[in-house]
């Protein structure tokens, strides 16, 4: 039972690192979804986002995780991103 302890101890440190990260990316996302809104980008970049899969896709593989799942996670993460793009096109000031 303690080694049941250990590691669930080591899941959880690693979701807090998870969520952080997370918290990081969305930060950075958000700057560029105003830089978006700014120059008049629309909110999905498709090709953009074919890039990131592929690339996901063989970081998954190298380090022995379902690819399927890592596409995923990413699509949903995209789709976050993306309606956030949207959301602050639309609460942008007309001026910028």
């Amino acid at each position: 039972m303690a080694e049941l302890g250990r590691l669930r101890a080591s899941i959880d440190n690693m979701d807090a690192a998870l969520v952080h990260l997370l918290a990081e990316r969305f930060k950075i996302t958000q700057q560029v979804g105003v830089l978006k809104a700014a120059h008049d980008l629309p909110a999905a970049d498709p090709l953009r986002e074919a890039e990131q899969i592929r690339r996901l896709r063989g970081l998954a593989e190298e380090s022995h995780l379902d690819p399927e799942f890592a596409e995923k996670f990413l699509a949903f993460i995209v789709s976050e991103v993306v309606r956030h793009h949207e959301a602050i096109r639309r609460d942008l000031p007309p001026e910028c």
